[in-house]
């Protein structure tokens, strides 16, 4: 009986091992997604805040020359454009 009660010990502890890294997983992949979550709260404070700045009279080129470019607010949208143009892509060789 000792040996089988030893056995099931020793099972225990290598599944108990195993549920802890799932556990640090499951942890670290919600620690992501909040911060995630915050990203996007943030980036849609920054552009709520330079809407405000330029409704308060600052021009686009004076936020710009202080580093504060509306680029930041919308370099995510402008990363995905795909030119529509596509006589200008170069021809294959035959």
């Amino acid at each position: 009986m000792d040996t089988i009660e030893s056995t099931q010990q020793q099972a225990r502890e290598l599944l108990n091992s195993r549920i802890d890294s799932v556990t640090d997983l499951v942890k670290a992949r919600q620690h992501v997604t909040d911060l995630e979550t915050k990203l996007i709260e943030a980036k849609k404070e920054n552009k709520k805040a330079y809407v405000r700045a330029t409704k308060d009279g600052w021009s686009a080129e004076e936020l710009k020359k202080l580093g504060l470019d509306q680029a930041t607010t919308t370099r995510r949208r402008q990363a995905t454009k795909k030119p529509t143009d596509t006589q200008s892509a170069p021809a294959a060789d035959a």
